[in-house]
């Protein structure tokens, strides 16, 4: 069985575009596009929920990040792959933030999007150095945040394990932050991966910014 695309963008020759190309991908099948957030949430009922939702940033009426958090809230099952022009920080930590899986840029090859489909459908997220780089940026240049943050089920050395790997700190050089050895800082990675669903160190810096620990 082919895994189901929708495609949200409010140029109509781009999307026709793209859905020509996603169909010629032979584990995809594109079932509709739509220009704008609420287009897909119309359509949804009818058509059915996609696997993927190749989702631009900047649309008018309902723009990325706000459907970007609708689907996250409704339907869970829906992975989203933004899509933009721009590269800036502010649009790819709004839209991580929002549930998006990767962030892709429009004018990536043909073989780069192929490469973001399969990551997001078997890894659950497309993570490039280009995303991580903006994430971290926004972490050395953090916004006030008022409200208390949610534990996501991590205790509080796990909380302190989390924010230092989202550093340039080596896992040896945190082991010596938080006074303990490098076997407990791997028994603190392990139970972190498991507990965010992440496998790597750059798949947890992602998943740290999308939830608000990383500050």
């Amino acid at each position: 069985m082919k895994t189901t695309v929708a495609i949200v963008d409010d140029h109509h020759l781009l999307a026709q575009a793209l859905a020509g190309l996603v169909n010629r991908f032979d584990a995809y099948q594109v079932i509709f596009c739509a220009e704008n957030g609420h287009d897909l949430l119309q359509q949804i009922p009818e058509k059915g929920v996609p696997d993927i939702i190749l989702l631009d940033v900047n649309m008018p009426g309902m723009n990325g990040s706000e459907t970007a958090g609708v689907i996250r809230d409704y339907y869970p099952s829906a992975q989203v792959l933004a899509l933009s022009m721009f590269d800036d920080e502010q649009n790819v930590v709004t839209m991580m933030q929002n549930g998006a899986r990767g962030y892709l840029l429009k004018g990536s090859r043909p073989d780069e999007l192929l490469l973001a489909l399969n990551e997001v459908r078997d890894r659950g997220s497309y993570n490039t150095t280009f995303v991580t780089e903006r994430l971290l940026s926004r972490l050395n240049n953090p916004v006030a945040i008022t409200k208390p943050k949610p534990t996501h089920g991590l205790n509080d050395r796990e909380l302190t394990f989390v924010k230092h790997a989202c550093s340039e700190l080596t896992y040896v050089e945190i082991a010596d932050r938080m006074c303990v050895s490098p076997r407990t800082v791997d028994g603190y990675r392990e139970a972190v991966f498991e507990k965010l669903g992440v496998k790597s160190r750059q798949g947890l810096v992602m998943e740290a910014i999308r939830r608000g620990l990383a500050g």
